[in-house]
């Protein structure tokens, strides 16, 4: 028999939730209270392998006797506080932020995010036609991956997967300041001359497609690319003895990308180069 430890119950936290009360486990944010409420506060730059960083604010709301809007995604939840997620102000900062955003960069594959510029009535062309945008074009120097800044937020996900949260690789970070900073490699080299290891956990928390399996990239660029004709199955790796959950995204019968459930004890998302990347020998029909 295999003990599992179940660890110290967490006591609830009670406070009033857009007039209604809720509870949650101690230590959660407001986030998870709205999301355990069937709530639907939008997010960017939360993910839920990795530490907030609260770099895009789209999720704020208003928290009573607070001077500034919270972060839902890294406030955590208090006992008495008084939330509200559907104010003027958290919608007009809301709005504020997608135009912003929509206006400097490509979201065309960034998931929701045309609904929620609908719902919240964002106009990204109200700046005009001179309004500055990150037009660069797809990085392609390798044949995992793409990278397309033109699309990138910096919300530093890509950053603190590779860095000390989960890969301790350390091969990129932030370049630059203002508008022109950007996610880059040391001396902004090509990818195959940097210290990667394609392990593609970047790809995993991306949330707006700036970074993309090559196999997805030409699909997209050639007009195949269907997710809705997608099936997934999870399985197991069969590289190590490990034990890391795959899950293969299959469309017209072949494998055109490779994730890792975020709940899985002992990927928590991640993978290795084979795991994510090693699987043209399964559909090898030569």
């Amino acid at each position: 028999m295999t003990a599992i430890p179940l660890g110290v119950p967490r006591r609830l936290v009670e406070f009033t939730l857009d007039g209604q009360d809720a509870r949650v486990p101690e230590g959660s944010t407001i986030l998870d209270a709205c999301r355990a409420a069937g709530k639907d506060v939008p997010t960017l730059c939360e993910g839920d392998t990795l530490t907030p960083k609260n770099a895009c604010r789209v999720c704020v709301v208003e928290v009573e006797g607070a001077r500034t809007l919270a972060p839902a995604c890294s406030r955590r939840a208090e006992p008495g506080m008084v939330v509200r997620t559907d104010t003027e102000r958290a919608r007009h900062s809301r709005k504020v932020v997608l135009e912003l955003l929509a206006s400097s960069v490509d979201l065309s594959t960034t998931p929701a995010v045309a609904r929620w510029i609908k719902e919240y009535e964002a106009k990204p062309d109200r700046f005009g036609p001179d309004a500055a945008r990150v037009d660069e074009e797809p990085r392609i120097d390798n044949d995992l991956y793409v990278r397309d800044y033109g699309k990138c937020i910096l919300c530093y996900k890509c950053v603190d997967a590779c860095g000390e949260q989960w890969q301790n690789t350390f091969a990129i970070s932030v370049s630059g300041r203002g508008f022109d900073a950007r996610i880059s490699v040391e001396q902004d080299a090509p990818l195959t001359d940097s210290a990667c290891v394609y392990c593609g956990n970047c790809i995993e928390v991306c949330p707006t497609g700036a970074l993309s399996f090559r196999s997805e990239f030409d699909m997209r660029a050639a007009g195949t690319w269907d997710q809705a004709r997608q099936t997934e199955t999870t399985t197991v790796c069969a590289y190590c003895g490990v034990g890391c959950n795959l899950t293969l995204h299959v469309q017209d019968n072949e494998i055109v990308k490779v994730t890792s459930p975020h709940d899985n004890p002992v990927t928590h998302g991640n993978l290795c180069i084979k795991g994510r990347f090693g699987y043209q020998h399964v559909q090898n029909r030569d």
